[in-house]
């Protein structure tokens, strides 16, 4: 490595830092927590062989996550990043349960609003029939002739002159 200063893995294990070091590239000497954490966890030695075993490309992502499960490791020391799963999975847990509540609640007030718009639509017919029931009589002027004058005179009659009623006689 073309550096005059050691990575933070190599002033850790107060070492010289040779050109080729393995950890140099992903332990810089400004970040020295990161490396503290994962030799705490992994150890150097352990550290060193998971990272030459992987392809260059591959090698930034392991360190990352190497750094990530010691960091959540030494925050909790039983559960590491396993909790940090967990309590997010509660959340989504959490935040799906809420949403089948709001989609519920949603749907009862679009039935709702149905409803009330059915009962305002019927309201509106009975009134427009009603308002028809009271303008029929003035349809008529006294110039104009009932249209069933002969209808209406048979059913008087038939009514006043029956002598039976739903096949009683009187």
């Amino acid at each position: 490595m073309s550096h005059s200063t050691r990575c933070a893995a190599c002033k850790s294990l107060r070492r010289r830092c040779p050109e080729d070091c393995v950890l140099a590239p992903y332990f810089p000497p400004t970040n020295p927590q990161r490396f503290a954490c994962v030799h705490k966890i992994f150890g150097a030695s352990n550290t060193t062989k998971m990272l030459e075993q992987l392809p260059l490309h591959l090698r930034a992502v392991a360190a990352d996550c190497m750094s990530f499960e010691a960091s959540s490791r030494v925050e909790d020391p039983v559960y590491g990043s396993v909790g940090i799963i967990s309590q997010l999975q509660e959340q989504i847990i959490e935040a799906q349960s809420e949403l089948v509540k709001t989609k519920s609640e949603i749907a009862f007030h679009n039935a709702q609003q149905q409803v009330q718009q059915q009962q305002m639509q019927q309201q509106q017919m009975i009134n427009a029939i009603a308002q028809e029931g009271e303008d029929w009589p003035s349809r008529f002027s006294s110039s104009q002739q009932d249209p069933f004058p002969n209808v209406n005179q048979q059913l008087f009659e038939d009514y006043n002159y029956s002598d039976t009623f739903c096949g009683f006689e009187f």
